[in-house]
């Protein structure tokens, strides 16, 4: 019998330790006035230090600035990771990447290094969109756009579909476009996030008949001691330029004035200056 590995972000013990906001051990090690504070996803933020586990550390080449570093902690990773782990995307495939926040924008630095054939970008902001050309996307596709079915357009530029559709957009319409813009034979990742009663509908024939294939990612299927060191030593390279994802640098001050920019699109990657 062959042994099944999984990665990191898959081991159950952390996950429910991070969804209760604690450390593995159960306990906490922040407080204030006498209350806990609890550790968001192991690692809590917003802090000039923190606790945390050893698990959660990588030991990074120290001439890498903090704020380039701090980008490589979540969005790079899970972008990064669905393109070059859980898809695997080989020299000249064609790869469509539908939703441009960070995770997006990740993804697609990540194809282009790697060598895509053909990078398409969707997403419902013009300006996320010529921005993605800006990084070298071969074409780009409103999906919002009345006046053009954004599916029947990516399947004409591409042949018949995409052999690889990254979901990064944590909303079923966009793991639904995603699914049908891929070719037959080709794979459908889902990176994004979605709310927990969140749904698609899937034809069982054309993922039967077509030999298609679903797979989802969560934190880019990364092994993070073993990725994070790979991926910045491609930043170093030139090659992976996630520097030119950072769209706000912020104070604790600006604080709420990010998150305000989170939820409305409108930037990419902020990074909080102590």
């Amino acid at each position: 019998m062959r042994n099944v590995s999984t990665g990191p972000a898959l081991c159950l013990p952390a996950t429910k330790a991070n969804m209760a906001g604690t450390m593995m051990d159960g306990g906490t090690r922040l407080h204030k006035n006498g209350n806990r504070i609890f550790h968001h996803s192991g690692v809590a933020a917003f802090a000039e230090f923190a606790v945390i586990s050893q698990n959660a550390l990588v030991k990074i080449d120290p001439g890498v600035a903090f704020e380039q570093a701090a980008l490589f902690g979540c969005a790079v990773i899970t972008g990064v990771g669905a393109v070059v782990n859980t898809a695997c995307l080989r020299l000249g495939q064609s790869i469509a990447i539908i939703g441009l926040g960070g995770v997006g924008f990740s993804a697609l630095l990540a194809a282009i290094a790697a060598g895509a054939g053909r990078v398409i970008a969707v997403d419902i902001n013009d300006d996320k969109l010529q921005l993605a050309l800006q990084f070298g996307a071969h074409e780009a596709f409103n999906a919002n756009n009345e006046n053009d079915d954004c599916v029947e357009r990516v399947r004409t530029a591409t042949s018949g579909g995409v052999h690889i559709a990254i979901e990064t957009a944590g909303v079923p319409q966009a793991l639904d476009l995603a699914y049908k813009v891929t070719r037959r034979g080709g794979t459908t990742v889902a990176a994004g996030m979605p709310g927990a009663d969140a749904s698609i509908t899937l034809s069982p024939l054309s993922l039967v008949g077509e030999e298609r294939t679903l797979k989802g990612s969560y934190m880019g299927s990364c092994v993070p001691s073993r990725d994070i060191p790979r991926y910045i030593g491609l930043f170093q390279d030139g090659k992976l330029p996630i520097d030119r994802l950072t769209s706000h640098r912020i104070t604790f001050d600006d604080l709420n004035e990010g998150f305000d920019r989170m939820a409305d699109g409108s930037a990419l990657r902020q990074i909080l200056v102590l």
